[in-house]
C-alpha cells in the first residue's frame, strides 16, 4: 500500500492473530466454567474485540462504552464523559475490559472507576497494546498482547483521523 505517511509494519496481520490465540488460551482458562461481560471502549478496540471473542469458550456478552472529551468552555469544565453508557448490569457479574491502547491511564481510571462502581464480582483488563513509556497512572493490566513501540501506530483498529482503522496489520504513521 502507498500511502503518505505510512510506514513499516510492526505487528503483522498473522503476529496478531498469533498473540491473539495465546491471549484468548490464557482468558479461556481462568474464566473455564463462568459466564463472562466483555466490555469495551468504541471505536479503536472493536477489530480487536471481534477477533478475539471469536476464540473465547465461555458463555459472554459483549456491551460497549463510548466516552468524548468535554470541551473546556462547557459548564461542566474539561475531562471526559460517556456519549454512550452500558446496557448490561455488572453487578455480581464477571466483567473482562477489552482495550486497543492503554498509554498514560488517566482515561482508562475513569472508565475503570465507573465500571467497579457498578460492583463486579471480579475485573480484569485485557489490551491489544501496552504503552507504559508515557503511563501516568499506575493500572494493573492482566492480559496483554504487545508492548507498544514509541511510535505513532494505525490499523487493526488504531486510526489516524478516523482512517486506517481497517487494515489488518498494525503499521507506524508518520503525522506530517
Amino acid at each position: 500500500m502507498n500511502t503518505p505517511g505510512l510506514g513499516r509494519i510492526v505487528y503483522t496481520e498473522e503476529q496478531i492473530q498469533a498473540r491473539l490465540r495465546e491471549v484468548a488460551g490464557e482468558i479461556n482458562r481462568d474464566y473455564a466454567g463462568q459466564k463472562l461481560v466483555i466490555v469495551s471502549v468504541l471505536k479503536g478496540s472493536i477489530y480487536f474485540l471481534a477477533d478475539l471473542t471469536r476464540q473465547l469458550t465461555m458463555p459472554l456478552s459483549i456491551d460497549f462504552l463510548s466516552i468524548a472529551a468535554t470541551p473546556p468552555s462547557t459548564n461542566h469544565g474539561s475531562g471526559i464523559h460517556f456519549t454512550r453508557n452500558l446496557d448490561i448490569n455488572l453487578k455480581d457479574r464477571h466483567v473482562l475490559l477489552v482495550e486497543d491502547v492503554i498509554g498514560t491511564g488517566l482515561t482508562l481510571g475513569y472508565v475503570i472507576q465507573h465500571l467497579e462502581d457498578s460492583g463486579p464480582a471480579s475485573f480484569k483488563i485485557c489490551t491489544l497494546l501496552d504503552n507504559p513509556a508515557g503511563r501516568i497512572l499506575t493500572i494493573k493490566i492482566d492480559y496483554r498482547c504487545f508492548t507498544m513501540p514509541d511510535m505513532f501506530l494505525v490499523g487493526y483498529g488504531l486510526d489516524y483521523k478516523e482512517e486506517y482503522r481497517n487494515l489488518p496489520y498494525i503499521a507506524e504513521y508518520h503525522r506530517h
